[in-house]
Formats: C-alpha cells, sequence, structure tokens
C-alpha cells in the first residue's frame, strides 16, 4: 500500500499502518520471538494473517528471521529500526490512556492477555526463595477460570491447568478488577477494602504486591477528563 506521498509520516504508515503491525511491534518489543507468543498476544489474529504480517515486517528490514536450532520452527528478533519504535509504542500507550480509556467495553478484558502481562511483570529478584506458585481465581470467568503463574528461579511460566504445586498466594478477583488493578486505574488496598479482591497467603507477599508484580508501564497516567476538569 502506498499513499503516494513524500512526507515520512506518510511513509511510515506505509509500513505501520495496517491492522494488527503495531500490536506486532508491540509483542516484539516485548520480547516475544516465536509464532505461539505472538498468538498469546494477539489471539484476535489468524496463523495466516500472522505469516503475512511478520513477512512485511521482515522485508520492511524491522525483523529478522532465523531458524530454531534443532526445530522446523522460526524465531524472529526486533532490528535497530524496530527497537527505534519503542517511544512511538510508549507515546500511543500514553494517548490511549488519557483519551481511549472511557472507550473499553466488557469483551475488550482480554484474559489470555492479562495473564501474558502478569507474566512479564514478575519481579523474580523481589520473590523469597527458589518457587513460587500464585494462584488467580477469576470469579467472573466461566472456562478456565483458575490460572497459576510458577516462578522458579528467574523463569515464570503460566498455566490453566493446576501445576499441582503448593500455593503461596491466591488472588480471588473478577477479570476486570484485575485488569484494573495492573492497569493502575485501582489500588490493591482500595479494592480489598471495599471486597472486590480477596488476597491469601504469607504476608510478605499479599503486603507488598507491587514490589514483586510491576503495575502497567501506563499506570499513573490521569484521563483527559481528570486534566480537563480537575477535582
Amino acid at each position: 500500500m502506498s499513499y503516494y506521498q513524500f512526507c515520512p509520516i506518510a511513509k511510515a504508515m506505509e509500513v505501520l499502518g495496517e491492522r494488527w503491525t503495531l500490536l506486532l511491534v508491540r509483542e516484539l518489543l516485548m520480547g516475544s520471538t516465536r509464532f505461539n507468543a505472538f498468538q498469546r498476544g494477539l489471539c484476535q489474529i489468524s496463523p495466516s494473517l500472522l505469516t503475512k504480517r511478520l513477512g512485511s515486517l521482515e522485508e520492511a528490514g524491522l525483523i529478522v528471521r532465523r531458524r530454531i536450532p534443532g526445530q522446523r520452527g522460526y524465531e524472529y528478533f526486533p532490528t535497530e529500526a524496530c527497537k527505534e519504535l519503542m517511544p512511538v509504542i510508549e507515546q500511543v500507550g500514553h494517548w490511549g490512556m488519557r483519551w481511549a480509556r472511557n472507550q473499553l467495553v466488557e469483551d475488550d478484558y482480554d484474559l489470555e492477555l492479562l495473564m501474558l502481562y502478569l507474566q512479564r511483570s514478575i519481579c523474580t529478584d523481589k520473590l523469597i526463595g527458589n518457587e513460587t506458585v500464585i494462584r488467580f481465581n477469576f470469579e467472573d470467568v466461566k472456562e478456565h477460570p483458575c490460572w497459576w503463574i510458577v516462578v522458579k528461579g528467574a523463569d515464570v511460566d503460566v498455566c490453566v491447568h493446576d501445576p499441582g504445586k503448593e500455593v503461596d498466594v491466591y488472588f480471588n478477583v473478577g477479570l476486570k478488577t484485575m485488569c484494573q488493578l495492573w492497569m493502575g486505574e485501582l489500588s490493591y488496598k482500595k479494592a480489598v477494602a471495599e471486597g472486590q479482591l480477596q488476597l491469601v497467603g504469607h504476608s510478605d507477599l499479599t503486603k507488598n504486591i507491587e514490589r514483586w508484580l510491576k503495575p502497567s508501564i501506563f499506570a499513573g497516567i490521569p484521563t483527559a477528563r481528570e486534566i480537563i476538569e480537575p477535582a
């Protein structure tokens, strides 16, 4: 697709303007390298379209594709050109938090994406011991309401099936509430006080959640209404 304009914004949009492309760049910059990892972060994209978008980014010089040693598949790594998009991705996120947050609908609260983000947000060096098991019981989810995050050393895994390990901390919470907590729209203290969140486990974990579970990098950004119409 060409806009036939010499404007650098137009030329950039020829590369980045197709649906899913910027979100795919987001996943690359967040550390995803394999096809199934991209599908976790972009669960609504079809495999054929994902393949097409990866090919377009490779052709544009934003990613390098390398065969996985001893396997049939490939890994995809961001080039310097792709890495330079990080400030762009961050600014789009800032704008979205400020101006588009009020457009969220129920279907936007994607459980699999939330768990992927929570997995990425664990600060393994802030946990005690060699292994920590965290269980999330989503009270308003019918299919697969229970999820586990298992931290062993520096490795963090997400499970939808019981790993058979002793749980260190339980989150009994609604999906929307957990999204709001991670996005910084709701504090853990307030959620507990209002009965939206029940935490069960060792006090070193339950009383210092934000120490070992980082919030979104967009947490704390005020909405446009808060700026225009301050309380």
